[in-house]
């Protein structure tokens, strides 16, 4: 396969990318958010010796930690490319530390609108986020269609709170972020048409650079009300999707508004191909909220994988069997914790293969 003259080795299982399209599959196929991170040794060892965001910016590093899960536990269906959300305020000009123990930090977020002066726009992705795009390349070339690549972006409104709030969001209650939202209105949704934008064009050239399908990850969509979300968030997200897809129709387009699941019917109506779900909705639920014309992702609580494998195994069952086998993507509700064991991932990865082979051929 053929993508920015690149020339790509040929795709040996596409299980993910026909769920994702809503095509007959013989099994669920299941990928894990976070599946490369700090449960696993091996990439323990590898930011044993450089900081985190050293590893996003250099292709050789990106590329052999985005491997490392494909490899230990080849069950797999998908690859996630690793570099993270936050460097898209990185090359708007935003200083961003990943400090150990404590997660993101912005030495100096955007506190006030007055302070906007300091983000950079427009932005050449090309240029600020070329690392990225050469990370996607060689990790299509490396992976040698074991499975299709995935990239990702930050939604806008995950973003905009992070530079706002400055990381340390989780309990936070998104004081500093949501004033902007009640008082300066106008304001944020100039930033956020900024950060909109900025993800398209970052999008397009994940794409460009080898990308087989696009996730959004809304983190902290679910802090807002649903009155905020529809003025702030949706808007967004639906165009993100609609302006991707001008340039890319074929691409499959993921969308996880984690915590908001109010919103499922009103993104069920935009351009995205699957729409992940967190372990707050029942699958029954979820899907009578989005019809027939979506796939869902998701929604096993990360917690059950502290349970041990025969806990683990009866879960996955009961996920999968209240889901479907068809237009589903097994996954967490959320992502990998670096308490996790890599025996649990294995223990979700294989029940899954093992409970949705018995219930695809039982017609569920």
């Amino acid at each position: 396969m053929t993508t920015n003259n690149q020339v790509f080795p040929t795709l040996k299982n596409d299980l993910f990318l026909r769920a994702a399209r809503g095509e007959k599959v013989e099994r669920t196929p299941v990928w894990i958010m976070r599946q490369a991170g700090r449960y696993l040794p091996e990439f323990k060892e590898v930011r044993a010796d450089v900081d985190f965001f050293t590893v996003c910016r250099n292709p050789e590093l990106a590329c052999k930690v985005t491997l490392q899960p494909i490899d230990r536990y080849p069950g797999l269906d998908a690859a996630i490319i690793f570099s993270d959300i936050l460097v898209v305020p990185q090359a708007m000009g935003l200083e961003v530390q990943m400090i150990p123990g404590k997660g993101p930090h912005f030495p100096n977020p955007v506190r006030t609108p007055s302070e906007m002066s300091r983000v950079q726009y427009p932005v050449d992705v090309n240029a600020t986020l070329q690392y990225v795009f050469d990370a996607l390349t060689l990790t299509r070339q490396r992976l040698d269609g074991r499975v299709p690549l995935i990239g990702f972006t930050g939604a806008p409104w995950t973003l905009l709170s992070y530079c706002i709030e400055g990381g340390g969001i989780s309990g936070s209650g998104m004081n500093n972020a949501k004033t902007w939202l009640y008082r300066h209105a106008e304001d944020a949704h100039r930033f956020l048409d900024m950060l909109t934008n900025v993800c398209i064009d970052y999008l397009i050239g994940q794409v460009n650079a080898g990308a087989q399908a696009l996730q959004v990850f809304d983190s902290w969509s679910g802090d807002l009300s649903p009155h905020l979300f529809d003025t702030f968030c949706l808007p967004y997200l639906v165009t993100i999707a609609e302006r991707v897809k001008a340039v890319h129709p074929d691409i499959p387009m993921i969308c996880f508004a984690k915590g908001s699941n109010f919103g499922l019917a009103k993104l069920a109506n935009s351009k995205y191909d699957v729409l992940g779900v967190d372990w707050t909705i029942d699958p029954a639920t979820a899907r009578s909220f989005v019809g027939t014309n979506k796939t869902l992702q998701g929604n096993l609580d990360p917690a059950v994988l502290y349970g041990g494998s025969e806990v683990i195994s009866k879960e996955v069952e009961h996920m999968v069997r209240s889901f479907g086998t068809q237009r589903y993507i097994a996954n967490l509700g959320h992502g990998m914790q670096p308490t996790h064991t890599v025996d649990s991932a294995g223990d979700f990865i294989q029940a899954v293969h093992q409970h949705s082979t018995k219930l695809a051929h039982e017609g569920i």
